[in-house]
């Protein structure tokens, strides 16, 4: 695939980001920009998890539904989840009704209340984050991988730490959902001016 796209408002942006309007939107004031706290990771985490194996169109749909059933992603309350909820969540038509998933978003809030101890998710995730890099790397869409050495090694960290549905391709997008990597492709306008350092 090819560079930036020119969108109907004159703006370049990465092929994905420029339709529907919810991929527009969540491209233009979220993706790639840095990401902080833990409800706000835990909510990362979380819909990364629910993303695998679909469309990331169908989660951005339903993210105000998994904000409801998932009390705003505060892993206190997550954490206290019980085969009730997961049967509750089970009919909830407002989010991915899969079983396995819903029970790795309880068990992964109990695994960020234990890192609680050990510098917490935020510690944990920015220590993968990787060496600055002079401006942003890709070119095209093309170029961006599906999964590099540091995914690799978050996957593992995050694995050790007791998450689940967090591979290494998942543990990518996170990190590019998180600002730990800018994925932005040349001419679009959410990339930074060249010269920046960025990762």
């Amino acid at each position: 695939m090819s560079g930036a796209v020119v969108g109907d408002d004159g703006l370049g942006r990465c092929p994905w980001g420029d339709a529907p309007p919810e991929y527009r939107d969540y491209h233009d004031t979220e993706w790639g920009r840095p990401v902080t706290g833990e409800h706000a990771l835990f909510e990362r985490v979380s819909l990364e998890a629910f993303q695998s194996g679909l469309s990331w169109l169908v989660v951005l749909r339903k993210r105000e539904g998994f904000r409801a059933a998932f009390a705003g992603f505060d892993p206190e309350v997550v954490a206290g989840y019980d085969e009730d909820d997961v049967a509750r969540l089970l009919g909830d038509a407002a989010i991915v009704r899969n079983g396995a998933k819903i029970r790795a978003t309880v068990a992964n809030a109990r695994a960020v209340l234990a890192l609680r101890d050990a510098g917490g998710l935020d510690g944990l995730v920015e220590a993968h984050r990787p060496p600055p890099a002079a401006g942003p790397r890709h070119g095209s869409l093309a170029e961006v991988p599906a999964t590099t050495p540091g995914s690799v090694a978050l996957a593992r960290a995050l694995k050790g730490a007791g998450f689940r549905f967090v591979g290494p391709t998942t543990a990518y997008a996170l990190m590019q959902a998180s600002g730990l990597v800018d994925d932005h492709v040349q001419g679009c306008h959410v990339r930074p001016a060249p010269g920046t350092r960025t990762a």
